[in-house]
């Protein structure tokens, strides 16, 4: 640094520069997050000359540290050193961060590169960026080499025609590299760069490139090149596909491997629109059947999640006949998993087969999931019902669906019971007020005099998410008065649960109702002879007032209400009840 600077020019370097051989990471951490600010401190001039060539020389480091440095000169750090003008310059650090050993900071520093690459001239990108990508490519370290994989498509469009054949050549090298990091990043990122090659690059240089990787004896590379497969599907006419693709198709979704078939299942859909509606017929059907039947449930499963998007390209009488029989199946599966992935998606099969075959085919699987011992799968049967509904109408869904769902809400398990309470909300947004009130009103009451504890709890919050649901209105009509009713049976536990009704639903209830129906009953029950309703009246009234306080009115019903309530509830006998009146109070009065 030259000593004809003055001291506090030298200082925000030199600060870095001890921050950054501090034994404290967290300091050395602060201290690259800070680069920025050092930047603008130094100036445009210094921070090229001084701070990028300092930090070129501190990749010996923790990887956090070494992460946070690459994160930090891909947000725009070129507009510190004097703007894209200037770009280049960031590479030099960056260069040396692609070649570390940790992945998180290799995987970083390529993509910060591609995002100075984004701003860099064709002259920038010819005489720096091109000499990077062959450096690391020809990297003695497999490390390097693995980061260059990442930085081809980034410029393939934008450089000479001479220079992408130097591109297609170093990739293809990288593609039959020993070590099967690179194979994998070669894979990984073949399809970005064959979304850029011309039509005869792709036919050339492209597909014998996928084949290779395609064949690799590594399942770890094989199961990359699913996406790639699509990319190239998505460039050729089918008949290209049929005539250079379909081998390659045949051996992906009967690779020996379970995770290159699953890859090949979770991407089906895609795969399948890119390869045209008449290889879907001929070719793919039975793949994606064999998919479904697949001996590994985790197979299963992505396949599955596949099936409404990929009978929307079948007829329907191809449906019923082939994937049909294959939901069957999977509604036995021995998996819950499977289970759960189909009960999520089956219902999107309902709009294509119609009504008619919708009740012959698909309802009988409704009832048998709705039903399931898995929560899950129970959960994604409610939870999918609207579309079921707009298909075969709202009085099918209840002569058949309604019956399982009461049957379940009686369960002699108290947990079956508390999973359809929870469901109930879900249930009601999808099949309106009318029927709710007709067909489960009295059922979602009925939960708040249930002997378990837990799901009396859940019913109250239940009652709360349908006020959220129905609005405030119909909480009036149609809960108000039966939770109220409550309060006056003999057996203290339901006078309880309208104490815990009160406490829970007064958040979404308006002032009218608490000051009409809820205030009175509740400070009736002040007075209750039993301490522990007594106490909860006191945590009550307590919710109430946070709840009020921010209107006029609120804060009126309050002080002639509420707060005398509570003094008196200060002075009572018991220890619990004084405690929380005393704390009720205090928020009352605030």
């Amino acid at each position: 640094m030259d000593a004809g600077f003055p001291p506090e020019d030298i200082a925000p370097i030199a600060i870095l520069m001890d921050e950054l051989r501090s034994e404290d990471v967290q300091l050395r951490l602060n201290a690259i997050h800070s680069i920025p600010t050092i930047a603008l401190a130094l100036g445009s001039d210094r921070a090229r000359g001084e701070l990028v060539p300092f930090l070129q020389d501190s990749v010996d480091d923790e990887d956090e540290v070494l992460l946070a440095l690459a994160e930090e000169l891909g947000r725009n750090f070129e507009e510190y050193i004097g703007g894209k003008e200037y770009a280049h310059v960031l590479l030099g650090p960056l260069e040396n961060l692609s070649s570390v050993e940790e992945t998180l900071v290799r995987d970083k520093a390529a993509e910060s590169i591609t995002k100075i690459a984004a701003v860099l001239s064709q002259a920038q990108l010819e005489d720096h960026y091109i000499p990077l990508v062959k450096r690391l490519s020809l990297g003695e370290w497999f490390t390097s080499r693995t980061s260059s994989a990442a930085l081809h498509s980034a410029v393939y469009a934008k450089v000479s025609s001479a220079t992408q054949d130097d591109l297609r050549k170093s990739f293809t090298a990288l593609s039959v590299d020993d070590t099967p990091m690179v194979r994998r990043a070669a894979a990984k990122w073949l399809g970005p760069l064959l979304s850029h090659f011309s039509q005869n690059h792709l036919l050339s240089d492209g597909l014998p490139i996928y084949r290779r990787l395609q064949s690799d004896d590594q399942d770890s590379v094989r199961l990359l090149t699913i996406e790639d497969l699509i990319v190239l599907a998505q460039r050729m006419s089918p008949a290209e596909v049929k005539e250079q693709l379909l081998k390659q198709i045949r051996h992906s979704i009967v690779d020996k491997s379970w995770r290159v078939r699953y890859m090949a299942a979770s991407h089906f859909n895609e795969l399948a629109e890119a390869v045209g509606a008449e290889l879907v017929r001929e070719e793919l059907i039975g793949q994606y059947v064999q998919l479904l039947k697949d001996n590994e449930a985790e197979v299963r499963t992505a396949a599955a999640g596949q099936i409404p998007g990929f009978s929307k390209l079948l007829d329907k009488e191809v449906i019923l006949a082939r994937v049909v029989p294959c939901v069957r199946d999977l509604s036995q599966d021995s998996s819950q998993h499977v289970r759960a992935a189909l009960a999520n998606q089956i219902s999107g099969l309902a709009p294509l087969l119609g009504s008619e075959s919708t009740i012959e085919n698909l309802l009988p699987l409704f009832l048998h999931l709705l039903k399931d011992d898995f929560p899950e799968v129970r959960l994604n049967i409610i939870s999918k019902l609207e579309t079921v509904n707009t298909v075969i109408g709202i009085e099918l869904l209840s002569d058949s669906l309604l019956p399982a769902i009461v049957e379940l809400a009686e369960d002699k398990s108290w947990r079956v019971r508390q999973a359809i309470i929870e469901y109930i909300p879900l249930l009601a947004n999808q099949l309106g007020k009318p029927f709710f009130d007709e067909q489960l009103g009295n059922l979602c009451m009925s939960w708040l005099g249930d002997t378990v504890y837990s799901i009396r709890e859940a019913a109250t919050v239940n009652l709360k998410k349908l006020t959220e649901v129905f609005g405030v209105e119909w909480a009036k009509v149609a809960i108000v008065p039966k939770v109220m009713g409550m309060g006056q049976h003999p057996n203290y536990l339901f006078r309880m649960t309208t104490v815990q009704a009160i406490t829970t639903i007064t958040p979404s209830l308006n002032l009218d109702i608490v000051r009409a129906d809820i205030i009175g009953p509740l400070l009736l029950l002040a007075h209750d002879p039993i301490p522990n309703i007594r106490f909860n009246v006191a945590k009550s009234l307590e919710v109430l007032a946070t709840t009020l306080n921010s209107t006029k009115e609120g804060r009126d019903l309050i002080e002639q209400q509420v707060i005398p309530a509570l003094e008196q509830q200060k002075n009572d006998q018991d220890a619990d009840v004084r405690y929380f009146a005393a704390r009720a109070l205090h928020k009352a009065q605030l």
